[in-house]
């Protein structure tokens, strides 16, 4: 059945303003003023935003990890998702070396099939480079539509890949137009002051944040854009926390690097002061990159604000206090790391950022919606509301007040990580691909609704990104 959003307020990152948009056979086929359509649903949007659905560009659902595997899987991860204003995840799947990309592909879509309720995507990790993997990729990338390729800079001897790795995934990313993305910390030093750290007696939650120092994470954010220089290749940094590498990132891009930065709200909002809270109770907040001293926050705001970290991801990457963080009692290594915040992050960056004036409500819809789409070759089908478009849209209230709490909170985690915060903003309705998710705060979708999308190259997506200009030296590579 047609459906017709009436009286809202339509908010794009580059629009506002007052219209109507008419969705048939889940497209957007018309906005304007005072559509008319026989039969149509009318929904009243009255004193509402219409935004486009959020794309969260970074999630860890059914995900196994430190001797256990996450507790939201891609159902109750997409629910959450889509309380939350999400529409569209891109989760990343792991890979074991000496074993087929494809067999890892095929386990994701296992672990998702039948149980998302909104549309999903998948980023590939790359542990190794060698003739298999190089044979894979092409595959991958052109007929998978998997066009993000993800190299961890840390957990050593688990996910960590060597520079070697790093290069030379730069090296083929540039060649069949996909994106780099790392996990940039210096997983050798981390190794170093870990164990250090474990031998002189120190085994509480905040020596998780002080063996992860964030002149590390700065070190290994510079060593890839350098690494992306060379390559001439293309960079997205995941998980940006502190001051050090945002200055790594500007600076690169300041020397036209092709270079992309996200943050997450849970580094908007805590600090590292969580992780010293008595009776274990900081193992809810240890996640890598850890949370680090406040005033890192106004210089991630900052970032946000100006255009040098683009992005916001969940990081989801839920495990209960109970049975699952306690299994680092006696030994902060253990702590399963990641948090809770799949189902925050659109409200948050609202209330936050658009609430306190930290940034525009068209920033506010790039953010969260429309860089990730334009980054990730899903534009324009998602992250905007254009005709033609799916229609991926959230009916958002911005005047209801809630407090964030697990007892109303629909991720399947016994905990969350803002607890008791406040927020200004509310998703009210949420559809999918025009079918209702979420309908005035009650969910009425169904797992297996959502679709995997397979998506673009980097390459394809660009000319709808201002792409920073780059320096030359001799050989073609940029000057840094």
């Amino acid at each position: 059945m047609a459906k017709l959003i009436k009286n809202g307020t339509i908010v794009t990152a580059t629009d506002h303003y007052k219209g109507d948009i008419l969705i048939e056979d889940g497209i957007i086929t018309g906005i304007g003023l005072n559509l008319t359509l026989e039969g149509a649903e009318i929904v009243d949007a009255t004193g509402k935003y219409v935004f486009p659905g959020g794309i969260d560009p970074h999630t860890h659902l059914d995900m196994p990890f430190g001797g256990t595997v996450t507790a939201d899987d891609f159902e109750t991860g997409t629910i959450a998702a889509a309380f939350g204003g999400t529409t569209t995840v891109i989760d990343f799947c792991l890979t074991n070396k000496g074993k087929p990309l494809s067999q890892s592909v095929q386990t994701w879509h296992q672990k998702a099939e039948g149980k998302a309720v909104i549309d999903y995507s998948f980023h590939l990790m790359i542990a190794e480079i060698n003739d298999e993997v190089l044979a894979e990729l092409p595959s991958m990338i052109h007929d998978e539509g998997i066009t993000s390729l993800k190299v961890f800079m840390a957990y050593k001897n688990v996910f960590q890949a060597d520079d070697g790795t790093l290069y030379r995934t730069l090296l083929e990313a540039k060649k069949h137009g996909a994106l780099v993305m790392v996990h940039a910390e210096n997983g050798d030093v981390i190794e170093y002051l870990i164990k250090e750290a474990l031998e002189a007696g120190q085994t509480d939650p905040i020596y998780h944040a002080l063996t992860r120092p964030s002149l590390i994470e700065g070190e290994a954010t510079g060593r890839a854009a350098k690494l992306t220089a060379l390559a001439n290749s293309q960079l997205y940094v995941v998980h940006v926390t502190c001051e050090e590498a945002v200055q790594q990132i500007t600076e690169a891009r300041n020397r036209g690097v092709d270079i992309w930065g996200e943050t997450c709200p849970q580094y908007l909002m805590l600090d590292q002061t969580y992780l010293e809270k008595p009776d274990f109770e900081g193992a809810k907040y240890v996640w890598s990159p850890p949370l680090r001293p406040k005033y890192h926050q106004d210089v991630l705001w900052n970032a946000l604000k100006t255009g040098q970290l683009q992005t916001l991801g969940s990081d989801q990457c839920s495990f209960n206090f109970n049975g699952q963080k306690d299994l680092g009692l006696g030994d902060f290594s253990k702590i399963p790391n990641g948090g809770p915040c799949i189902e925050d992050r659109f409200s948050i960056l609202f209330s936050e950022g658009v609430g306190k004036g930290r940034i525009t409500l068209n920033q506010f819809v790039d953010i969260v919606s429309t860089r990730s789409a334009k980054l990730f070759g899903l534009f324009p089908k998602k992250g905007t509301i254009a005709v033609g478009g799916d229609a991926d849209i959230v009916i958002f209230d911005p005047n209801a007040k809630r407090t964030i709490s697990a007892e109303t909170h629909h991720m399947n985690v016994d905990y969350n990580p803002f607890e008791g915060i406040e927020v200004t903003g509310e998703p009210v309705t949420v559809l999918s691909r025009g079918a209702y998710v979420i309908l005035e705060k009650q969910f009425v979708g169904e797992a297996g609704n959502g679709q995997f999308i397979k998506r673009g190259t980097y390459v394809s997506s660009t000319s709808q990104v201002s792409r920073p200009k780059k320096e030359t030296v001799q050989g073609g590579a940029p000057h840094v």
